[in-house]
């Protein structure tokens, strides 16, 4: 994953859930990406 890509995730978690950018950092690139997938497709789905 790239940074921006990472950075990304993080600015849509944030937006999405209030998960705050200082806990997200120490989460491993696998982490973010799970809970960026899991809250986009309840969106989709959502929709």
């Amino acid at each position: 994953m790239s940074r921006l890509e990472r950075k990304n995730m993080i600015e849509y978690i944030e937006r999405m859930k209030g998960i705050s950018h200082h806990e997200m950092l120490y989460m491993t690139d696998a982490d973010i990406e799970y809970i960026y997938e899991t809250i986009y497709f309840k969106e989709q789905i959502a929709e």
